[in-house]
């Protein structure tokens, strides 16, 4: 558990202290990309990537192949990648997604025509934008989505970054004694309090009821096969088994843990750039300072499996 001292009245997190950080990152050594460029955002999490055109890429030649391959390698090993600079059409979104897998339909929001292409829409005259607090999409399904692959057509001249969060950085910062406490517990997921009445100004009516599931506080990715943390404002409403205000205080701080800017990258929109983040091991909040500025594009979701 993350300590506390105090130098007059600063508190000082002992993530930094005199002992150098208890956070040490260390990048894999792997083999060189071969069909696509990758530069770091930060040594933690999130990068660039250059030298692909996925309106391309969708066509399925052999080099598509290999990039389609070299992208998931990418996204395994930052968690979130960016592709500048992208013109692709609705159709090409949704083929570009089902390279990762069968596509996930969003239990709650508006679409452009197809139930998984997701509307993302925020103008002056928006009660709300999609995003604005520290989540992981959906994480109430059952199985929740493995990735989004986020397409911002239209963004304001200033504002509307997103900030990304390495959960595998924030579980291994954790205290010894904090995984032990953690390990084997569940916490529920309950879309009900998040959706209901959300999308109300695109005209969507609410449903009869809304997932809600139960997840290990912390998970094991089936790729990788390394633990991260997986409790989010959004959605987690409680750990299981343990009296509500020992769950209300556990939750708080590893929220607040999570959410430290050690573990974090920041994306600066351009027109035409795509996001695509992993779901079962990075948080991410949009940020909605640009009013009264139109923000807009699609999203493409991909399905994923029980966590376990």
């Amino acid at each position: 558990m993350v300590k506390t001292r105090t130098i007059g009245r600063t508190p000082m997190s002992s993530l930094s202290g005199k002992q150098g950080p208890r956070y040490r990152h260390l990048a894999d050594q792997s083999e060189p990309y071969e069909t696509i460029g990758v530069e770091k955002l930060t040594p933690i999490i999130g990068a660039e990537i250059s030298g692909v055109d996925i309106g391309k890429l969708v066509g399925g030649d052999a080099r598509s192949n290999r990039q389609v391959d070299e992208i998931h390698r990418a996204l395994a090993e930052n968690l979130v990648i960016f592709f500048r600079d992208q013109h692709i059409s609705p159709d090409q979104h949704l083929a570009f997604g089902r390279k990762f897998g069968e596509l996930h339909v969003h239990p709650a929001a508006p679409n452009e025509g197809d139930p998984a292409l997701m509307k993302i829409y925020a103008d002056k005259d928006s009660p709300r934008a999609n995003g604005e607090g520290w989540h992981t999409d959906v994480s109430c399904d059952l199985e929740p989505p493995m990735g989004s692959i986020l397409y911002i057509k239209q963004c304001p001249p200033r504002g509307g970054d997103t900030l990304f969060a390495n959960m595998y950085a924030a579980y291994e910062a954790l205290s010894d004694r904090m995984k032990a406490y953690l390990d084997g517990l569940t916490a529920l997921h309950d879309g009900e309090q998040t959706y209901r009445g959300l999308y109300a100004n695109y005209g969507v009516a609410d449903k009869q009821s809304y997932p809600r599931a139960e997840h290990p506080v912390v998970r094991t990715h089936p790729v990788t096969g390394k633990k991260s943390l997986y409790v989010n404002r959004g959605f987690t409403r409680f750990i299981v088994g343990i009296p509500r205000d020992e769950s209300d205080a556990m939750l708080a701080y590893l929220y607040q843990h999570a959410e430290n800017p050690l573990f974090q990258c920041r994306f600066r929109w351009t027109e035409n750039a795509i996001a695509f983040w992993d779901n079962r091991c990075a948080q991410h909040r949009a940020m909605w300072d640009y009013w009264p500025h139109t923000r807009s594009g699609t999203r493409v979701t991909v399905k994923g499996e029980r966590p376990v």
